[in-house]
């Protein structure tokens, strides 16, 4: 039994104990705390793990092919900003339509993928050091987006469009307790479900998956049987381009129904999340999405407990995600980055 394993099974303990504590005890601190989660609580937190699982899911596809694109955040940024942007163009008098809703959805994740070719022409074409222009991504989209804010709409936050609604499925919504949070839920954590199982299909089950992972191990030996690295790598950025996409759109149309340029914007970290998600994951679709539920598990657990009087900064709880894959890395083993990732790849080079 690995080390990743036996964590698993200590948190799960860990847990189970502190339920019970919780149960036990309903006045104590513990139990307080247990009793702010319910399936309101759970649906929350599923709606606050799309940004960060998509993110994580898109890192994984443009990593292991070889990309780096720490510009997850920027990708995140762009989408959220478009879908509002186009959404409200296209509203009517009465305000903007599940229809406009979901056209600006569609364009904000086209606008990510826009994004991720420009970034995969610069790095593949160009050789540009992949860090630096990941960097730029995410700058040029944290002053870009509230810039375009001001001339659109006189400010940095944009008005209200509202936010596509919820898809109930009969019958199975009635479920006790999974019911209403798995089948009464927002589109985007429907997508989210379906895309980390195809993602684990695609990269372990398809032939462009084993591609993708010989892109990123042993260019060589792919270009060797025929296969062109450039456009292996080049489909890969573009998927996670629109990864991030629909995890930035699902942010601002599916949760908040505006956009907010304030600050680091209303992404606020979820890209740079998403990183550690899938570091903390190992590159496993399932483990970066248990990792994205973790995290955002924990913020949203932040607001509750300042429900019930227990004022916890969120900055302390936005630095969890950080100190536990340093954990990971420290005490349970090695995080294993493909082997050619970050590398430029010629043709026929030696």
């Amino acid at each position: 039994m690995n080390r990743r394993v036996r964590l698993t099974i200590w948190s799960v303990v860990v847990a189970a104990i502190i339920g019970v504590v919780g149960f036990l005890f309903p006045n104590s601190v513990v139990g307080k705390i247990v009793g702010t989660i319910n399936g309101s609580y759970a649906s929350a937190a599923l709606r606050a793990t799309v940004p960060i699982g998509f993110a994580a899911l898109g890192g994984i596809f443009a990593e292991k092919s070889g990309v780096i694109n720490i510009g997850l955040e920027g990708h995140l940024i762009i989408s959220a900003f478009t879908g509002v942007a186009v959404a409200n163009a296209l509203a009517g008098p009465a305000g903007a339509t599940q229809t406009t809703l979901w056209l600006g959805f569609f364009a904000a994740v086209i606008a990510s993928g826009l994004l991720a070719l420009l970034f995969a022409v610069v790095c593949i074409e160009f050789k540009a050091d992949q860090i630096i222009a990941g960097l730029a991504v995410w700058l040029i989209a944290l002053g870009l987006a509230p810039f375009a804010s001001k001339i659109l709409w006189g400010g940095i936050n944009s008005p209200s469009v509202g936010t596509i609604t919820n898809w109930r499925i009969p019958i199975l919504a009635k479920i006790p307790v999974i019911g209403p949070v798995l089948f009464n839920a927002n589109p985007t954590v429907y997508m989210l479900l379906i895309a980390v199982p195809l993602t684990w299909g695609v990269l372990n089950k398809t032939a462009f998956g084993q591609w993708v992972k010989a892109s990123g191990e042993n260019p060589m030996a792919l270009d060797t049987v025929g296969v062109d690295v450039h456009r292996v790598r080049y489909a890969s950025v573009l998927i996670s381009g629109l990864l991030a996409g629909i995890g930035g759109a699902g942010l601002s149309l599916g949760q908040a129904g505006l956009f907010n340029g304030s600050g680091t914007t209303m992404v606020n970290g979820r890209g740079w999340i998403g990183i550690t998600a899938y570091l903390f994951g190992n590159y496993n679709p399932f483990g970066a999405f248990g990792a994205s539920f973790l995290f955002a598990s924990l913020d949203a657990l932040q607001l509750r407990l300042q429900q019930v009087g227990f004022n916890v900064p969120r900055e302390l709880i936005g630095i969890i995600p950080y100190v536990t894959v340093i954990i990971v890395l420290v005490f349970v083993g090695h995080t294993r980055t493909p082997d050619a990732a970050g590398e430029h790849y010629e043709s026929g080079e030696e």
